[in-house]
């Protein structure tokens, strides 16, 4: 297989025990890396020359054959490939707040088998330190709540900045709502296209449709008021972690209002930089109906 035209990530994410090396490594897994965590450190370049995702190896002292130079040297080979793009992240954590974590979880430091955490903690310290010194990311977590540790790991190696998948569906009602539904808004109030002989075979993908819609007086400031609640509440969703985000419109058949206002709010969305998928739920029903209108009655 040829070299992909853009190198591929490969984060290798070390730091002290304790400090939020699997939280990390979950949030890459969450952005579409492939995760590894404490191979043997010779399989390191093996595991890098055949990627062909964003890769996140884990390595601490826990690693076979762990010392910071096998480390750094791993590294320093990464570097030398043009198809890679090698990171070096360092997670770590003050004194007390290990002492802390391990306290709370009541499990034993992988340096400290047999003698007190703070001497483990002390002596991986002191193996670490060239990694610490040598690294991209200095990442101290010390008072770094999850929610804003995702963010700052989104933003180095998020491929979508926003950092959430957003899905616009339609439906009817008469069907029940989508599940998983975040947010759902109802345009049953609105001028119904279905009373129109002429356009109840189309759908709210048919410009005459949505000409239609536009002419309800309450239209306007509807539309509005959704994009103000979005504008609002997406930042936030990101901000507290939040991965996918499904909004929904409904209307009585799923074919007509709800259709038209997903379109719109997916336009909307997109010249504000986000990226959203759409899902007509009731088109199969719609399509149909309009294929069977477009036909000449047999007698």
């Amino acid at each position: 297989m040829s070299a992909p035209t853009v190198p591929l990530p490969v984060v290798l994410v070390t730091g002290l025990s304790g400090a939020g090396k699997l939280s990390i490594l979950r949030i890459l897994e969450d952005l579409g890396f492939e995760t590894v965590d404490n191979p043997p450190l010779p399989s390191l370049e093996a595991l890098a020359a055949r990627a062909e995702a964003p890769l996140a190896i884990g390595v601490d002292a826990r690693s076979r054959g762990f010392s910071a130079e096998s480390v750094l040297n791993a590294l320093a080979w990464l570097r030398t490939r043009p198809h890679l793009k090698p990171t070096l992240l360092f997670a770590t954590a003050s004194d007390d707040v290990l002492l802390r974590r391990y306290s709370e979880t009541r499990r034993r430091h992988p340096l400290a088998q047999g003698s007190a955490i703070d001497e483990g903690i002390a002596l991986e310290r002191t193996l670490t330190a060239p990694l610490a010194e040598a690294a991209d990311w200095l990442l101290d977590t010390s008072a770094l709540p999850l929610p804003q540790l995702r963010a700052r790991i989104e933003g180095l190696f998020g491929a979508h900045p926003l950092g959430i998948t957003l899905t616009l569906v339609s439906f009817s009602y008469a069907h029940g709502l989508p599940p998983g539904a975040d947010l759902v808004f109802d345009a049953r109030f609105l001028k119904n296209p279905h009373y129109e002989l002429s356009l109840r075979a189309l759908s709210g993908l048919d410009p005459e449709v949505g000409n239609y819609i536009k002419q309800d007086p309450d239209f306007e400031t509807y539309f509005n008021k959704i994009k103000d609640l979005v504008d609002f509440l997406l930042p936030r969703f990101v901000q507290e972690g939040k991965k996918y985000a499904t909004i929904c419109v409904g209307c009585t058949g799923g074919q007509h209002r709800s259709v038209y206002m997903i379109e719109k709010l997916s336009s909307y969305l997109s010249s504000q930089g986000w990226r959203a998928g759409i899902t007509h739920r009731e088109a199969a029903k719609f399509a149909r109906a309009s294929l069977t209108t477009a036909q000449p009655l047999k007698e």
